[in-house]
């Protein structure tokens, strides 16, 4: 009779141990070790599925060595969601054999893009919806609510892997959607639904199918408080492309970033707008981010940042306040509080202006997240204009990084954001002189600067 292994595995991170210790080394957290049995370790045992495969996509397997310059290029086949913005997100379209992970935090509208998708593409594909946390009355209602069309969707309420796997076999579904990998289970694992051990073989097995198949594979993931997805890391690592789907419940708006994408560029960003009919495109995000208050303010200033393969201007806020504390606060929302605090020291440094008196305050509109250092100049120049209480002009845009010497760097892609801010109207720009083009756009004045205070003194 075979021996049951277990092992003692993390639930913040998924590291594992083979004894249980007070704290994981890896993350540093306390008591967060619980036990799994991984099952009997039998010889040629093989999940549900698997078909003795080892993974890769259908038909591409290959056990013989072969010389790199004479793999086929051919392109990967796709096909599309139905959504334009789903689409740039997954860097062209949805690609047979590939698995897909979609997190989010409760109501942002992760169930309700997925059965929008699933429901337009069953008019011309063979789609297979399995829910693990909702009745079939319950997405029939919200389908119903949604006006959707609901011919042709085929739908699974099951969490046991292998009989979601057996159904799988017999419909051969080209789209598999499970909503969601935290409540799926294995037999053979003794640990619950949502466990470190379930989750992992859950989405392995899945995974295996989908690659076997060529069946596109999407799955819901919880997340944990800090934004993170919840489970063991591996899940991540296992998966093609991960996306999060973000925006705040008292927003109207939600975003999906690409995190990783093996088919595709990563950090791109699809804007959607949730209405009373379920999640709606927003082909042109700069123009919800630009939303402005007619009457001028100090500290607003508009900025051009890169999202993937495109710009999008967003509008940046600082406020300064005289601190009653002997430990002035520093709140950044939508931007890295590090960053904050190293770019007010470069001001007083090499911009003469001094704010360790002031509280400081700073966010940006609608509730973008800014990941790249091409924001740097918009903050420093809305933190200068809240601090001297002086509006700057509305047809104004900014972007640059700065350095700790104050120098300003140039950013990728600075003619197509000096373009871009040119349609929206926009007559002036202050840019790193590495961005500066040769001819500048019609109506658009492009003033090139090299440091913080050549920056200062343009304005």
């Amino acid at each position: 009779m075979a021996k049951a292994k277990s092992a003692f595995v993390c639930t913040e991170c998924g590291a594992e141990y083979s004894k249980w210790q007070g704290q994981c080394s890896n993350c540093r957290e306390w008591n967060t070790l619980t036990e799994i049995r991984l099952g009997s370790a039998r010889p040629g045992a093989s999940t549900p599925g698997s078909n003795g495969a080892r993974g890769g996509y259908a038909g591409t397997l290959s056990r013989e060595v072969v010389d790199l310059s004479g793999v086929d290029l051919t392109e990967v086949p796709r096909f599309s969601s139905t959504f334009e913005e789903f689409d740039r997100v997954l860097g062209g379209g949805l690609v047979p054999g590939s698995a897909v992970l979609l997190g989010g935090h409760p109501g942002a509208g992760k169930s309700t893009l997925l059965l929008q998708t699933a429901c337009r593409l069953a008019q011309s594909k063979r789609v297979l919806y399995v829910t693990g946390e909702e009745s079939l009355s319950q997405v029939a209602m919200r389908a119903h609510r949604l006006q959707l069309p609901t011919q042709g969707l085929k739908m699974l309420a099951e969490t046991s892997i292998e009989t979601l796997l057996a159904v799988a076999e017999r419909e051969r579904p080209e789209v598999l959607i499970i909503d969601s990998i935290q409540t799926m289970h294995l037999e053979d694992i003794g640990s619950a639904p949502g466990g470190v051990a379930q989750v992992r073989e859950s989405a392995a097995a899945l995974t295996r199918f989908a690659k076997q198949s060529n069946t596109v594979l999407l799955l819901v993931g919880h997340v944990t408080k800090d934004g993170t997805l919840a489970g063991p890391k591996v899940l991540e690592h296992m998966i093609d492309a991960s996306l999060l789907l973000e925006g705040g419940s008292d927003s109207r708006f939600r975003t999906l970033r690409g995190q990783k994408n093996r088919f595709g560029a990563i950090n791109e960003l699809g804007v959607f707008a949730m209405v009373e009919l379920g999640l709606k495109e927003v082909k042109n995000p700069s123009a919800i981010f630009l939303s402005r208050s007619e009457e001028q303010a100090s500290g607003s200033l508009v900025m051009v940042v890169w999202e993937g393969t495109r710009p999008i201007l967003v509008e940046v806020q600082a406020l300064l306040d005289e601190s009653a504390l002997g430990n002035p606060r520093r709140v950044a929302v939508g931007l890295d509080h590090n960053r904050l605090a190293m770019l007010l020291a470069v001001l007083h440094k090499h911009g003469g202006l001094f704010t360790g008196d002031q509280d400081v305050f700073l966010n940006v509109v609608g509730g973008v997240k800014v990941l790249e250092t091409s924001a740097d100049l918009a903050v420093l120049l809305a933190v200068v204009s809240s601090l001297q209480n002086r509006p700057l002009p509305r047809e104004l845009v900014v972007f640059g990084e700065v350095g700790l010497s104050g120098e300003i760097r140039p950013v990728p892609s600075g003619q197509e954001r000096i373009v871009e801010a040119a349609k929206h109207g926009f007559t002036r720009a202050i840019v790193p002189r590495g961005n500066a083009p040769k001819k500048a756009p019609a109506g658009m004045q492009v003033v090139a600067v090299d440091k913080l205070a050549e920056a200062l003194e343009a304005l």
